[in-house]
């Protein structure tokens, strides 16, 4: 099954709110594999951006006013994850932004265009409980650079997701391929035990028995009797 794995960015944080997408990026996995398929698009949200997303992103109401509007690529991003496994972190947030805007549309759902929907927030908690599992946090863990990331771009971060998200899935596969590669331990102890034994033959074979003399074996009868 085709992956796509989807990012966004916002105007804020609250999609009930009447917060706008600004961008979408969806970045294509095939057989565990970046393709270099990707679809990319600002999105002129009709409203200025609140300042704290503003600093996150960093795109102004000027450049996003020149940009198309959502009802222009919904089609072209709804085509992109037709029957997909869509893998997003944090799920609900970018969800909620994308049916609210395909609801202005009276389009259905998100979910009714892809196949389903993988929150890897959710995974990282189940596999880290207690630990950091921000982006960020999950780069450094599996020692993903990001070196030129400055601001928080939807493509820059689906194409880091992507990497978390293989290093991530990976360990299983791993530790299966190591137990089968690795030779039974009691293999080795058989060929240990076959190898001692063929030598304790060889010595046993080597020793001269000298048997007692009539004497010897009388002297051995009376001292027992005592």
């Amino acid at each position: 099954m085709r992956q796509i794995v989807l990012d966004t960015e916002t105007t804020g944080l609250y999609a009930n709110k009447g917060d706008r997408l600004v961008e979408i990026a969806c970045v294509e996995i095939n057989q565990r594999r970046l393709t270099g398929n990707t679809r990319h698009f600002y999105v002129n949200p009709k409203r200025d951006s609140d300042p704290a997303a503003l600093a996150v992103h960093g795109l102004t109401t000027e450049f996003l006013s020149a940009q198309p509007l959502f009802s222009e690529v919904a089609q072209a991003l709804c085509d992109f994850v037709q029957g997909a496994e869509v893998i997003i972190h944090n799920a609900p947030f970018d969800i909620s932004f994308l049916n609210a805007e395909l609801q202005r549309l009276d389009r259905p759902h998100f979910d009714t265009y892809c196949h389903t929907v993988t929150d890897t927030l959710k995974n990282a908690r189940e596999r880290f409980p207690g630990k950091r599992n921000s982006l960020d946090a999950l780069c450094d863990r599996f020692h993903i650079s990001r070196a030129h990331r400055t601001l928080h771009g939807a493509l820059l971060d689906a194409e880091l997701l992507a990497q978390v998200y293989l290093a991530m899935t990976c360990g299983q596969e791993e530790l299966l391929i190591t137990e089968l590669a690795a030779p039974p331990v009691a293999s080795t102890w058989s060929t240990a035990t076959q190898a001692s034994q063929a030598l304790m033959g060889t010595q046993a074979a080597s020793l001269i028995v000298i048997e007692a003399t009539p004497e010897e074996k009388a002297e051995h009868t009376a001292l027992l009797s005592f």
